[in-house]
């Protein structure tokens, strides 16, 4: 009787502990993609919108966006890492980009743990680079929603 009741309290605490890392709910993240012109000579080149979703699940961020208007093809698309939110910074991954003035922006990345912090804090962003603004046409800064 006693074994059975310990087993049964065990139990019981056990449903009571938080999920496991590997059971963690996806986390949403989302940003607008925009112009964001460093000098009044790239302003001429630069034009366009869009937006992405990204969605964190343990360290697999799934990436969909859609951009238009930019006023020559996109070349490349990358997720970069900024010291503090809304500053430019370095390129750290790959991503998918339509080779167009409009289309598309996806990716599944593996993050490592201090990218997941990065995203997590708001330190990561997207940007997409064109023909004409081959320093990066659309900006958009992935943030928790």
């Amino acid at each position: 009787m006693k074994q059975t009741l310990t087993l049964a309290l065990a139990a019981g605490l056990l449903a009571l502990l938080p999920p496991s890392s590997s059971a963690q709910a996806a986390r949403t993240f989302a940003g607008r993609l925009a112009p964001m012109p460093l000098d009044l000579a790239m302003a001429v080149t630069m034009a366009g919108q869009g937006s992405a979703t990204a969605m964190l699940t343990a360290s697999t961020l799934t990436v969909n966006g859609t951009f238009e208007g930019l006023k020559s093809p996109a070349t490349v698309a990358r997720l970069h890492k900024s010291a503090k939110p809304g500053m430019r910074g370095d390129a750290v991954l790959d991503v998918q980009v339509a080779k167009a003035v409009a289309g598309t922006v996806t990716a599944a990345l593996d993050l490592t743990p201090q990218q997941v912090a990065d995203l997590q804090n708001g330190r990561l962003y997207i940007q997409i680079h064109s023909e004409k603004a081959p320093d990066g046409n659309l900006w958009g800064w992935l943030l928790p929603q």
